[in-house]
């Protein structure tokens, strides 16, 4: 009896993987799963918040920075500080000489400054270890009172500027006559570097701005421009930088007018157009000697407009500073 071949082809109902496949394809699915992840994770920080940061950590990068800032204080504020002086239970009580405190003057701060060659702890004689020799009459602070009033009051006069002004730490401020930086200080430190530029006549204010403010106020990486003339020449500050802000605080009333006028024809090409402020303190008369129609005339022939007057207290003493406002009409 013949034999008949028959071929077996067995039905496929699934597919069999063996258990080392398996292991190996969820491991390779695990590592690219981990990749992905990775991937979506890794903070990709705008230019503008990572130069912020750089900024705020002592950098000296130059990039651009978007956040506006909080600059006076609010209300809120006010009431937490008072809160906080209640709470402790204080209340003022006369500077004398007490255990663990010891009142002196200026005059006699500087007397122990030259007696004792700077209250030097080294024992015996010693090199100077003064990375930055600061001249005694400047370390007691005699500078802070050379301007009649508090020196608190510089930081009034930044708020109202800077909030007037809508300023960014990008923002580019150019102050006439920044003395001894009793406001620059609160530009310099609000700006990123080598954004505040100041024109200053006087050398002892100018040693006092370069030899203890800036050192003692941590801001030397700010790099600020300042410079030393009285010819209202802004040359050295560069052809192409152009300002937000301009101001001269009580500055103009010292200045011959015909010198005021060249100074302002000068800056208004420096002026950012529309959106730039020019700010005049305490009286504008080198404007209105001149006489109102012919004021108007003269600041349109350079185009420059006339915005207002302000007033503004301030936070700390009962004193208030009259500014004046102006803008660049035109492109």
């Amino acid at each position: 009896m013949a034999l008949s071949t028959a071929t077996y082809s067995p039905t496929q109902k699934g597919i069999v993987i063996s258990i080392p496949t398996l292991v190996l394809s969820v491991s390779v699915g695990a590592i690219m799963l981990f990749f992905l992840l990775s991937s979506l994770s890794t903070c990709s920080c705008p230019p503008s918040l990572q130069s912020f940061n750089d900024n705020n950590n002592g950098g000296g990068g130059l990039g651009e920075v978007d956040k506006k800032e909080r600059i006076s204080a609010t209300q809120e504020d006010i009431e937490w500080i008072k809160d906080q002086i209640q709470a402790n239970g204080l209340h003022m009580q006369d500077n004398v000489l007490r255990k663990g405190i010891n009142p002196r003057t200026r005059a006699q701060q500087l007397q122990d400054l030259i007696e004792f060659k700077g209250i030097s702890h080294y024992e015996g004689q010693s090199d100077n270890h003064t990375a930055l020799p600061c001249p005694g009459e400047l370390l007691v602070e005699g500078h802070h009172s050379n301007y009649g009033e508090p020196w608190a009051g510089g930081r009034d006069v930044f708020e109202f500027l800077a909030e007037s002004s809508h300023l960014t730490p990008n923002s580019r401020v150019l102050e006439i006559g920044c003395g001894t930086l009793r406001v620059g200080l609160h530009f310099i430190r609000y700006l990123i570097p080598e954004h505040f530029h100041c024109l200053e006549r006087d050398e002892l204010s100018l040693m006092a701005a370069f030899r203890y403010e800036l050192p003692s106020q941590g801001l030397l990486h700010k790099r600020p421009l300042i410079v030393r003339g009285e010819d209202m020449d802004f040359s050295k500050f560069g052809s192409g930088v152009v300002y937000d802000l301009i101001y001269a605080s009580a500055v103009f009333l010292h200045m011959p007018d015909k010198l005021v006028w060249v100074g302002l024809e000068r800056l208004v090409s420096k002026l950012k157009p529309y959106d730039g402020r020019i700010f005049v303190s305490h009286n504008i008369k080198f404007c209105s000697r001149l006489g109102g129609e012919e004021c108007t005339k003269r600041l349109a022939s350079l185009g420059l407009e006339y915005s207002g007057k302000h007033t503004h207290d301030s936070l700390l003493f009962n004193h208030y500073e009259i500014w004046f406002e102006f803008r660049r009409s035109k492109a």
